[in-house]
């Protein structure tokens, strides 16, 4: 198995080369604080939709400088942010997850420095319990705001996976635990990794 996942991320990476796009900031080395944020943000608003309408709202929410942690928090409500993410769909849970999500890290933490120095265990259980973060959410903000080892699992994943007849299970902690048991443990390959599968499965 160990072979069959290593020999899928080289090929995946001589087929693709470093991963770019949506991903020169996601997968870029190293991240500023503010770069970190928007990571944060974009996970949130990147549910149950594309990237084209992920970036019209960070360009509005831009346009009026809440495009950072503290600037949502600075809006005071969800309901004045709905209208800026309304490309992203389903806005008015998104606005409610993503402003709780910046009160939660500026009144927990004061901001993600502080985020990052908490241990992965327990940090990825403190996102879980935050409403509208599951794994997928949780595992993308720490994996790439956060640089925390985890592997991140989503549809593209599940379907490679079958695709290449090395896993045709889809739970996701099963899924996590294939690929982190059967890689070194190094979060810039995972962030590699999996950007490799999403920029595959969209050019199928």
């Amino acid at each position: 198995m160990n072979n069959k996942i290593l020999n899928l991320y080289k090929k995946l990476l001589k087929e693709n080369g470093e991963p770019k796009g949506q991903w020169s900031v996601w997968a870029k080395r190293p991240k500023t604080t503010r770069e970190r944020e928007q990571i944060v943000i974009e996970a949130i608003l990147t549910q149950r939709t594309n990237w084209k309408n992920v970036q019209i709202a960070m360009k509005n929410l831009r346009r009026v400088r809440a495009d950072s942690l503290r600037g949502i928090y600075n809006l005071k409500s969800a309901a004045r942010l709905a209208p800026l993410i309304k490309s992203s769909g389903f806005y008015r849970q998104k606005s409610a997850y993503l402003f709780d999500l910046a009160k939660w890290i500026i009144d927990k933490y004061g901001g993600l420095e502080d985020v990052q120095k908490e241990p992965l265990g327990v940090l990825r259980e403190k996102l879980l319990a935050q409403k509208g973060v599951g794994p997928e959410t949780a595992d993308s903000i720490l994996l790439y705001a956060l640089d925390k080892p985890v592997f991140v699992i989503d549809e593209y994943t599940r379907r490679l996976l079958r695709a290449k007849s090395i896993a045709q299970r889809t739970k996701y902690e099963e899924l996590r635990a294939l690929f982190e048991k059967n890689l070194p443990r190094n979060w810039r390959l995972y962030q590699d990794f999996h950007a490799l599968i999403v920029i595959e499965g969209k050019t199928e």
